[in-house]
């Protein structure tokens, strides 16, 4: 029987060339986002004008990644890796036992941590709105601009903004509760690829980072 994998490296200019494995959009919104927590977690000032630029950033790039899970190539699509509890076990224990097999996009345990990670995302990103009454970065540095040039009538807030306190407040709380979740399952994700790419001999960032995976001939696979 013919390797499909093999069949995508001729049609990609020959046997030794590797076929793709990660788009450049789903590489572009994975390192977007990357460096988005990166940035809001270790060096922007908690609401300051970078830190809701890069909030908005997030948003703009789980968007995109939302509607190429739709419409983007096969190992992109939702479909192609559901969220499958008992079989991201399995996966787990055929990896410890080194008979783990191949999967066209994200492993069942990997399909499990993206959709933790875009759910935290997401509800960080809409909390974070809610603490800025949804108002651009731009509109949150002219009112900075002018209150520190003595103008404090932007900061006069409104009845129905004081009745909003109680949701802000907890909108705060959850905010930083899945921030703080953010990190601890992207200390997961990249403890599990350092695992995972020990376990199978094999290095599972650079596909991310150069879209391709090695050849059997470049992994001295027979």
């Amino acid at each position: 029987m013919t390797d499909s994998r093999t069949n995508a490296g001729v049609r990609d200019g020959g046997a030794d060339a590797p076929p793709e494995l990660w788009d450049p959009l789903v590489r572009l919104t994975h390192w977007g986002v990357a460096s988005a927590v990166v940035a809001n977690g270790l060096i922007t000032e908690d609401g300051s004008a970078p830190h809701i630029w890069v909030g908005w950033a997030v948003f703009g790039l789980l968007a995109l990644r939302f509607v190429w899970g739709f419409t983007g190539p096969r190992e992109a699509r939702f479909s192609t890796f559901p969220p499958r509890p008992i079989a991201a076990l399995k996966h787990l224990s055929d990896l410890l036992r080194g008979t783990s097999k191949h999967y066209p996009s994200h492993n069942p345990a990997g399909s499990i941590m993206a959709y933790a990670l875009w759910a935290c995302l997401g509800l960080v990103v809409l909390t974070g709105l809610v603490m800025t009454d949804a108002q651009s970065p731009l509109s949150i540095s002219e009112q900075k601009a002018a209150v520190a040039a003595g103008d404090w009538s932007v900061l006069v807030e409104g009845e129905e903004s004081r009745d909003h306190e109680g949701v802000k407040e907890i909108a705060e709380e959850t905010h930083e509760l899945a921030a703080n979740l953010v990190f601890v399952l992207a200390f997961l994700h990249i403890a599990g690829v350092a695992l995972e790419s020990r376990l199978l001999g094999r290095n599972l960032v650079m596909p991310m980072l150069t879209g391709r995976k090695k050849s059997k001939r470049d992994a001295g696979a027979t």
